[in-house]
């Protein structure tokens, strides 16, 4: 892993507020690269997000995709989030 790369745990804690109540974590592969990304999922009294976290080669974790698979990367929605 990148030496100044923070670890998953604590970029994820860094983008979410400290009114967070609970978290749900799912993770898969991006079907064209086989990458690794994870989805945090946080609820609170304001409502539910979801962030992205996509691996990427030198270890680090980041919520952009890395550079090869931007144009490969979409979006569809879900009925979990819609919930």
């Amino acid at each position: 892993m990148n030496g100044n790369a923070l670890s998953l745990r604590a970029l994820a804690n860094k983008w979410v507020a400290s009114t967070a109540h609970s978290a749900h974590v799912t993770h898969g592969r991006l079907s064209a690269s086989r990458r690794r990304y994870v989805c945090v999922e946080y609820g609170s009294q304001k409502g539910r997000l979801a962030i992205l976290f996509f691996r990427h080669d030198d270890g680090s974790w980041n919520v952009f995709p890395p550079t090869s698979d931007l144009l490969a990367t979409r979006c569809a929605p879900t009925h979990a989030l819609a919930a």
